[in-house]
């Protein structure tokens, strides 16, 4: 196993961590509470073995299961290997009194007295000023870190660079962050700017989602073939994995494994990995790769936001994201479920007034207008993407 820096800490974390949001299940639900505990537990030892130090978990994975076989796998001296890394679902809190409450049943299940990295779980501006703020939980997380239960306080984040250097900024004793992050998402969410403006503040950089939820692990005949003509023997993984920790300032890559192959595959893959290992003509392959998948998508955004704001709300480069995500992997539902799950009602494309404030601003002269209805019909109203 390779390890690397973790932000100002004293410590070095290893190339992969664990990430217990899709452990293997029985009835076929990649996040059911079904969870085949015997083979969950095997995974996270094996890894454990093979040098992976960092275990990540969160309260709600696999509906409260994921911490309790966490924190069975890690008895029988396994505790002593690793450092655990958990989540507090702020997204939740109607008062401030629920961070101890959470965090106390939490430690029950992780059958633990301390949990060694704590975060805020995937919070957005909203969630910022709103929650954290207005509750005054930092000062419930001081507190926490005061009397001993947790031992490094960060955050997890879905939302724009924006808020992400407003999260950053607005607290100076983060340790740590996590972000989405993976070669297509180089301009979403926190990015790349994100990725580094958080290294250039001493914080160590955990990554999530680095194959996309599996969605680049299976790439279509053509992006597959640019990467076999590149070497014939990596897989797409390896590609996506190489990429990242190619980078110096990602301290860690979590991936959700949910067999005992994958496990084997990325810890042969970490093995592997490097600060500044890959070469330019392999970065040249992700390069292709990355423009292959972009032409795929149906609406040319790019994301450069300049559009914003909506007078009327619409987050218009994460409504168009979600909509060529779900066409360019074939996925609309799991696009379904992003846009009515996650974007607040009146961000959607339904908020759309057809004002076309937005137009005179977007530098590739998008019909946003026109498209707005097309893509509510699909994500909102489910019709088929051949429809529109």
């Amino acid at each position: 196993m390779q390890y690397r820096k973790f932000g100002r800490l004293d410590w070095q974390v290893s190339a992969l961590g664990f990430g217990a949001m899709r452990l293997p299940t029985t009835d076929g639900n990649p996040m059911s509470d079904k969870v085949d505990e015997e083979e969950a537990i095997a995974m996270i030892r094996y890894a454990i073995d093979h040098g992976v130090n960092y275990v990540d978990t969160a309260w709600p994975y696999h509906f409260g299961k994921s911490e309790v076989i966490v924190g069975k796998a890690l008895q029988d001296g396994y505790r002593q290997k690793v450092k655990i890394a958990t989540k507090s679902p702020v997204r939740e809190f109607k008062t401030a009194d629920e961070f101890d409450r959470i965090l106390d049943e939490q430690l029950r299940r992780l059958q633990q007295d301390y949990i060694d990295f704590y975060l805020l779980h995937g919070i957005n501006k909203d969630q910022w000023e709103n929650i954290v703020l207005k509750l005054d939980i930092l000062k419930k997380a001081e507190a926490a870190l005061a009397d001993g239960r947790i031992k490094h306080f960060g955050f997890s984040f879905h939302d724009d660079l924006p808020a992400f250097k407003q999260i950053v900024d607005g607290y100076d004793k983060w340790e740590f962050c996590q972000i989405q992050y993976n070669y297509l998402d180089v301009e979403n969410q926190a990015g790349t700017e994100g990725l580094k403006y958080a290294a250039s503040k001493g914080l160590a950089v955990v990554i999530m989602e680095p194959l996309l939820g599996g969605k680049l692990v299976n790439p279509a005949g053509d992006i597959l073939e640019i990467m076999r003509e590149a070497d014939s023997n990596r897989t797409p993984a390896d590609w996506a994995l190489q990429w990242l920790w190619n980078q110096e300032e990602v301290s860690v890559v979590l991936s959700g494994m949910s067999n005992m192959q994958q496990v084997v595959e990325n810890i042969a893959s970490a093995e592997r990995s490097g600060i500044n290992s890959m070469t330019p003509q392999e970065l040249d392959v992700i390069s292709r790769v990355r423009e292959k998948f972009q032409a795929k998508s149906l609406i040319p955004c790019t994301g450069c936001a300049y559009c914003m704001p909506c007078p009327n709300n619409v987050a218009i480069p994460s409504v168009f994201r979600v909509f060529n995500e779900g066409y360019m992997f074939a996925d609309v539902e799991a696009a379904r479920r992003f846009y009515n799950g996650f974007l607040k009602e009146e961000t959607r494309a339904s908020g759309c007034v057809e004002c076309r404030a937005c137009e005179d601003k977007c530098p590739q002269g998008i019909p946003i207008s026109e498209w707005m209805p097309k893509v509510h019909s699909v994500l909102g109203e489910g019709k088929d993407y051949e429809a529109v």
